[in-house]
């Protein structure tokens, strides 16, 4: 009976095509949200997917960061840029700009702050789920030769 290797992590190729896919299809949810729900529902679950865009392209820039540096840094993103809306500098941005008025906001609300957690909570447990599974068949046993 021979040793089972242990599983190889994915390529960081791979990882980058599944970060950029789930870029994608987190801003087709974002639109999807706001097309067909308004009010508390559609900002709130539009924080969530904030942070899951950033947690995406922090994976697409880093596809080997462990689960936790990629959700915790979505999340400090995310946060830093809620509390940067105290200074006015991104109203005064977002005034000039659609880009701006999409990427940093305007107003601070601090309920946002725990949406972005949710988000980035959710990240974590998908990617925590997703690396702990084992890749390829299992190791063999007697029963299976």
């Amino acid at each position: 009976m021979r040793d089972a290797s242990p599983a190889s992590p994915a390529s960081p190729h791979r990882c980058r095509f599944v970060a950029a896919g789930a870029a994608v299809v987190t801003v087709a949810a974002g639109l999807g949200v706001r097309t067909v729900a308004d009010g508390d529902l559609a900002k709130y679950a539009g924080d969530a997917l904030y942070t899951v865009l950033i947690c995406a392209l922090v994976a697409l820039c880093a596809p080997r960061a462990r689960p936790a540096v990629v959700a915790g840094t979505g999340l400090a993103v995310s946060w830093a840029v809620e509390l940067l809306q105290l200074t006015g500098a991104p109203a005064e941005l977002s005034r000039h700009s659609a880009v701006a008025r999409l990427v940093l906001g305007s107003t601070f609300n601090a309920p946002d702050l725990l949406w972005y957690a949710v988000g980035a909570v959710a990240v974590w447990a998908l990617l925590t789920a997703a690396t702990s599974r084992p890749s390829g068949p299992g190791p063999r046993t007697s029963a299976s030769r």
